[in-house]
């Protein structure tokens, strides 16, 4: 395709025709962000030449998880090859696809992670100094940006450097397990969906208010617990359902959750497929839910709230170990 209207015109025209299956949806987005990067390619390439070193654009976030739903926003990095003297070809690359995903409808990252940003450009040295940075400060900002990192996978490009970088956080989180505890209590705080007498609790202020923040309460537990466990068992894949499959076979308890996972991305792409911006994807009317809806979201909750807490308790008594 040769203009960004064009790509965002064929998203148009196709999105419902996949709004309503979870893989064909994110297939789709893989594509419409791939011909995006593509085009962003071509355009720097007119002006700045070829690339002057193998690299890599990488998704993050839901992108990353192939956990999108009918609107997303944009999360994704780049790694490439060699020294920094390269980098202000990759940032040029990395504008240039920031703005051509807006055209095509992809909002920009309210915490700015985007490989147009320094902090998500980088050779792969400095990618790999700036894990180990993250892990080792241990900060709440720095264990979220790890944690925003792992949610990875190649798009275009160079797997093997991406890989190298995962590795790195291996090696790090090995020789200072007692990581593991901070990454969980850094992912611990989970809005609370549901009161004391078992009501669903919406919003109570701004522009959705009365609504449920399916993100907040209901994503969070599931993708937090299954990323706590990929890090611990070294699972490269960033899909909280692969990670699921990937588990091994001592996790049977924790597998046993997939199966509300699934139902829960049934249940968003059934509400939220005619929504018609990012914001409106995460958001509920809690007024809009028939009764048997709302006891389906509120087992999901109660489903998650329980898979975090068992994760939590393998993370505490594996750190019991290393004391």
């Amino acid at each position: 395709m040769n203009s960004y209207a064009e790509i965002r015109k064929w998203r148009e025209q196709k999105i419902t025709n996949v709004s309503t299956n979870h893989e064909a949806l994110n297939t789709f987005h893989d594509e419409l962000i791939k011909q995006s990067v593509k085009l962003a390619m071509k355009n720097v390439q007119s002006e700045w030449g070829d690339p002057p070193a193998p690299f890599a654009f990488f998704l993050m976030g839901s992108a990353g998880r192939f956990e999108q739903s009918v609107w997303s926003d944009q999360d994704h990095g780049i790694v490439f090859e060699g020294g920094d003297t390269l980098k202000p070809y990759f940032l040029k690359l990395g504008e240039e696809i920031v703005d051509g995903l807006v055209q095509v409808g992809y909002e920009l990252c309210d915490g700015k992670v985007m490989s147009s940003y320094p902090l998500w450009c980088q050779s792969v040295t400095k990618w790999k100094e700036q894990i180990t940075t993250w892990l080792h400060q241990d900060r709440w900002d720095s264990l979220r940006h790890f944690s925003t990192f792992f949610d990875s996978r190649v798009l275009i490009g160079e797997s093997s450097l991406l890989k190298e970088m995962k590795q790195e956080s291996f090696y790090v989180l090995e020789e200072n397990p007692r990581l593991f505890t901070r990454l969980a209590e850094n992912v611990g705080f989970i809005k609370k969906g549901i009161g004391f007498f078992g009501q669903l609790l919406p919003e109570q202020h701004g522009e959705y208010s009365g609504g449920i923040h399916l993100k907040q309460t209901v994503f969070f537990p599931y993708v937090n617990s299954l990323r706590l466990l990929a890090l611990h068992e070294r699972i490269y894949v960033p899909s909280t359902l692969s990670r699921f499959k990937g588990l091994p076979d001592k996790y049977q308890n924790i597998k046993s959750y997939e199966k509300n996972f699934i139902e829960l991305l049934d249940f968003r792409l059934h509400l939220k497929k005619d929504a018609h911006n990012y914001q409106e994807v995460h958001h509920i009317a809690k007024k809009a839910l028939s009764k048997e809806e709302r006891q389906e979201l509120k087992w999901m909750m109660k489903k998650g709230y329980k898979l975090f807490s068992e994760t939590k308790k393998i993370i505490e008594n594996e750190c019991s170990t290393w004391s």
